[in-house]
């Protein structure tokens, strides 16, 4: 057999902290061939991320060190090697793709300059041949109009088009490898199908070498040739997809498969007064033009909506980037500007005075994507539970006040011993349970959740999901729940709402949305998040 092009043997990764020094890859050794897809596959802190960013020495040193091991790239050996080699071959031989482009792009700088930048650096490209060749590469990976987008800044572009103009600087220097770390973790089911297949024809046109890292099973099913699973810092098990994924021989293997969310939400009350009822929701944004600035048209990104949720249920509202699912939850919260009737516990809020809606605000939360980003970092876990208590409930001493943290961490499964860390020192799983407490330590009827599993793993979603459950029981509250991924929409809702272009194309019952869908743009969304894998074609 040919020589690998990328050779990991014996690698070993260790992290330098006060607490003294923490192992994080413990003698880990894995090849990828040209044209090959290889999954690393794992939990948080199972040491994928760690092993591949090795390769790139892109760990911070001199806090990360490797004790031993080797890394040889077309037979060259990495480790070790002098800062021009390493230079040479990071964004040349081998490009990246990262998990979240909103912040690998430089924000202030045009998508012309960033792709330039990598052309200059290794190819030594510039001015006109320069930008024929970034156009080249924004059609190469299909970018809309990629005339226009030369001068777009990362804003201005949805989720998928950054991720199009990642791959497009990954690719710029044609490279033999291509690392793509949870490529698609924060895209919408359709686009990440898109830029799934993208990365596939890319792969297979200039024969590439690819490896994968991810947590999500359908990803890895879709794309992969071979598996390699890890586990606290050590393979547990690696082999063809095929034979990983339909027999795998380690318990871990099989608790992961099994560990998709599944079941459903528990048999809400019949009847029962609406908690939320909104009617013909209309949010439309202005577009300005001209030497004046008069509006010549809107952007109606929320148009002539219903929707009603009752104790203990769960409406799922899901649909594409940019459909207005979570400008719908921002104008029902009246966080966002809207036209319409918006009736909360029998009360018409639509124009209620904002000092006045404040002490509804207690019974009304919302739990977002991403809690690195939702949780001060500066803030202890006390503090960040505590917040909404000493904002509405000033009055309260402080024995209540840290008596109430506690039983809301308690019901979200933490412990009180966590009260005093901060954000950082906590799990993905664990700072959306801190969250999720702060939401309910207000005791709210209802609580909107905007994608809150989309960046964790399938196991902490199932768990996740399981306590999402767990709570609406006991308290019978209602849920807007917000998603991309129709497998924990499945799992949690007892109607949908299916949007798209500001309206809802499709609703009912969540029974019969998923299994006999009306509409084809459902069945387009369905398709794109459970469609066939392929394993099923490497096998045959």
């Amino acid at each position: 057999m040919s020589e690998p092009l990328l050779d990991v043997h014996d690698l070993h990764v260790t992290f330098h902290t006060e607490a003294g020094e923490v192992p994080a890859v413990r003698g880990v050794s894995w090849q990828v061939r040209d044209g090959e897809t290889l999954a690393l596959v794992g939990e948080s802190g199972s040491g994928k991320s760690v092993s591949a960013m090795s390769v790139l020495q892109l760990l911070p040193y001199p806090r990360a060190s490797h004790p031993a091991g080797s890394i040889r790239f077309r037979g060259e050996e990495l480790m070790g090697a002098p800062g021009p080699l390493i230079r040479s071959v990071r964004g040349g031989r081998i490009g990246t793709v990262f998990q979240e482009p909103m912040t690998s792009l430089n924000p202030l700088h045009t998508v012309e300059k960033q792709i330039g930048e990598t052309l200059r650096i290794h190819g030594g490209l510039v001015g006109d041949k320069a930008r024929v060749r970034i156009l080249e590469l924004l059609d190469l990976v299909r970018l809309p109009d990629p005339v226009r987008r030369l001068k777009s800044y990362p804003h201005e572009l949805s989720g998928g088009q950054r991720q199009r103009v990642m791959i497009a600087m990954a690719l710029a220097n044609d490279p033999e490898l291509l690392i793509a770390d949870e490529p698609t973790t924060a895209l919408d089911v359709t686009v990440q199908a898109q830029i799934l297949d993208l990365i596939r024809d890319l792969q297979a046109r200039f024969h590439m070498g690819l490896l994968l890292i991810s947590h999500d099973l359908n990803v890895v099913r879709r794309m992969a040739d071979r598996i390699c699973v890890m586990r606290d810092g050590v393979v547990v098990e690696d082999g063809a997809a095929d034979r990983v994924l339909k027999q795998p021989a380690h318990a871990y293997t099989r608790q992961l498969i099994e560990a998709e969310p599944s079941g459903h939400p528990h048999p809400a009350p019949a009847g029962g007064e609406p908690v939320l009822a909104a009617t013909g929701i209309k949010v439309h944004f202005p577009i300005r033009g001209g030497l004046l600035r008069r509006v010549r048209d809107h952007v109606r990104a929320v148009d002539g909506v219903t929707v009603q949720v009752t104790p203990g249920r769960t409406v799922g509202i899901v649909g594409e980037s940019g459909s207005g699912k979570t400008t719908l939850a921002l104008a029902l919260l009246r966080l966002q500007s809207s036209v319409g009737r918006i009736v909360f516990l029998g009360q018409d809020i639509s124009r209620t005075a904002p000092s006045k809606l404040r002490a509804r605000r207690t019974d009304m939360q919302i739990v977002f994507q991403d809690p690195f980003s939702s949780l001060s970092p500066r803030m202890s876990v006390e503090q960040i539970v505590a917040e909404g208590l000493e904002v509405h409930h000033p009055r309260m001493t402080a024995e209540a006040r840290k008596a109430a943290i506690g039983d809301a961490l308690r019901e979200v499964g933490l412990a009180g011993a966590l009260m005093e860390r901060f954000p950082h020192e906590l799990s993905g799983g664990q700072r959306q349970r801190v969250a999720l407490a702060r939401a309910l330590v207000l005791k709210p009827r209802l609580i909107v959740l905007d994608e809150p599993t989309s960046a964790l793993d399938r196991s902490v979603q199932a768990q996740l999901v399981e306590l999402l459950r767990d709570l609406q029981r006991r308290h019978q509250l209602a849920y807007l729940f917000i998603s991309h991924d129709l497998t924990v929409v499945r799992a949690l809702s007892h109607d949908i709402l299916v949007m798209r272009d500001g309206v809802v194309v499709e609703g009912g019952d969540a029974d019969q949305v998923f299994g006999r869908p009306k509409q084809a743009y459902t069945r387009e969304l369905l398709q794109a998040a459970l469609g066939a894998p392929r394993v099923a074609a490497v096998s045959s």
